[in-house]
């Protein structure tokens, strides 16, 4: 495909969009690029997105994002995956910088209006979780994997349960359906050579290793920030929301924030589309002005970065074998558990306190789903109708 101007500003400008409009977190995210990408655009087909989510999951860091910068690899090559990371996450980057510098503290973040995005967020997330569990949990064995990934994750929530669920999963489905016939896989164009992904995946090490040390022995605050985010990055699986603990140990337990500066800019986070990930950005901001916020975006996203690059470039090959197939096929079905688990804690739990709320959430479903209306509308009316239950 020749790449010019013209399609790298679509990708940017389709990116864009979807993040001024991406309400939900990373399942949601994942329901919206489906929509797009997928069924609208169709520039990958349904078992090709599957298998990315898949690699994503397996990977650190917040796999909507690395979903994101994947497609734009795929669409543009390495300066598209820039290209469509950089759309996806300079609104909510740029909101929470503002944020912090500006009304930080106000109460804002108890307002109505913004207790109705978080009921939007539970509309379009159980509408993603509907659509995926469809396609990837089509017979009673995927189901029953899903239902257990569910169980589990609900009833020892951490990080590494969730890592624990994924990896027995890809046990499992090595067992159970390395024989079974597989449709043959789209080739997926990658232009990426394999010298420079293990270029990625040895900086993405040495950074790891290397900036503690470097930290140790420097008195630099931009040093220090930069290792706590990166290190906050590196060691995260499960999305935004597994990575507040560490956010919080890095910058609460250590005194660079106080309790309420973090919770505030966490209720701001959750007020804005895109990835929680660009929750660094207001952390950065309040430690060190807007220099401080464009730093934690680029620290805690560049080992996503260096891991959708190292892994890109083997994916052809590795999906095309058998045992790989049958693994993807019960990472897939677990993953559909775990999305189903993060959306009742914390997204359903912390949005839906009352009949009224699960009332406003069942009116926005509906006209989502079978009225067909766009989502910015039910981002919209889910504002208003925020506000006009805190009156």
């Amino acid at each position: 495909m020749k790449r010019d101007i013209k399609s790298y500003f679509e990708l940017f400008l389709i990116s864009l969009r979807l993040g001024l409009t991406s309400f939900g977190g990373p399942v949601a995210h994942l329901g919206y690029f489906h929509e797009e990408y997928v069924r609208k655009r169709k520039w990958m087909d349904e078992k090709g997105y599957a298998d990315l989510v898949a690699l994503a999951q397996f990977l650190p860091g917040p796999a909507s994002s690395q979903v994101g910068i994947g497609i734009g690899v795929i669409r543009a090559g390495v300066l598209g995956g820039f290209i469509s990371f950089l759309g996806f996450t300079l609104p909510s980057a740029l909101a929470l910088i503002i944020f912090a510098l500006v009304i930080q503290g106000t109460g804002l973040v108890e307002a109505g209006w913004i207790n109705g995005l978080k009921i939007v967020a539970v509309v379009v997330v159980a509408h993603a979780i509907i659509g995926m569990g469809k396609k990837l949990t089509p017979d009673l064995q995927r189901k029953t994997i899903a239902l257990v990934a569910l169980v589990v994750t609900l009833v020892w929530q951490s990080a590494f349960t969730q890592v624990t669920v994924i990896i027995i999963a890809a046990i499992i489905g090595v067992m159970m359906f390395q024989k079974v016939k597989h449709e043959q896989n789209e080739r997926m164009n990658f232009p990426i050579s394999r010298r420079f992904a293990l270029g990625s995946i040895g900086l993405f090490i040495a950074l790891l290793i290397f900036l503690p040390i470097v930290n140790e022995l420097t008195s630099s605050k931009w040093i220090a920030l930069f290792d706590q985010f990166y290190r906050s990055g590196a060691l995260v699986f499960g999305g935004g929301h597994v990575v507040l603990p560490l956010l919080q140990q890095e910058f609460v337990a250590t005194g660079w924030l106080t309790e309420q500066q973090f919770l505030t800019g966490y209720g701001a986070a959750q007020a804005v589309p895109g990835p929680l990930f660009t929750f660094a950005a207001y952390i950065g901001a309040v430690v060190g002005g807007w220099q401080g916020g464009l730093l934690g975006i680029v620290a805690i996203f560049l080992p996503a970065f260096l891991l959708i690059f190292a892994a890109l470039p083997f994916w052809n090959s590795l999906r095309q074998n058998p045992k790989m197939k049958g693994a993807l096929m019960g990472v897939n079905a677990a993953v559909v558990g775990i999305l189903i688990s993060a959306f009742y804690q914390p997204i359903f739990t912390s949005s839906i306190k009352s009949p009224i709320d699960f009332a406003l959430a069942a009116i926005l479903f509906t006209l989502l789903v079978y009225y067909k209306m766009a989502p910015w509308i039910i981002v919209l009316l889910g504002a208003v109708g925020g506000f006009l239950i805190g009156l």
